[in-house]
């Protein structure tokens, strides 16, 4: 994993956002936030496990589809299984070591 400090996430609200191999960050400072780099390492590795391209098409679908369900883009990314499951177990910096393969699914809406 890469981390990278990046400006173009400034003038945005995401703090940071991983891109397989990279995670990238708001600010410098982020680098130590423990919970946000496991955030981004559940990504990584969900991205991985899907092939990395079937990762972001999955992504958007469900998030396209749980827009038009919810009719509310705060709450569709909050749902999307992806982000569920980083959410809940975020602050478990052991959850790498002991998660299944798609533990994702578990989160789906």
């Amino acid at each position: 994993m890469i981390i990278i400090a990046r400006s173009l996430l400034k003038n945005t609200k995401i703090s940071a956002i991983a891109l397989f191999p990279v995670v990238l960050v708001r600010s410098s400072a982020l680098r130590e936030n423990a919970v946000l780099i496991n955030h981004e390492k559940i990504h990584l590795r969900q991205q991985l496990e899907m092939l990395v391209i079937f990762f972001y098409l999955w992504y958007v679908i469900e998030y396209y589809y749980l827009f038009f369900k919810l009719k509310d883009p705060y709450q569709a990314y909050k749902s999307i299984s992806f982000e569920r499951e980083a959410y809940a177990m975020e602050n478990n910096p052991d959850y790498l070591k002991t998660r299944k393969f798609w533990s994702f699914w578990k989160y789906r809406y």
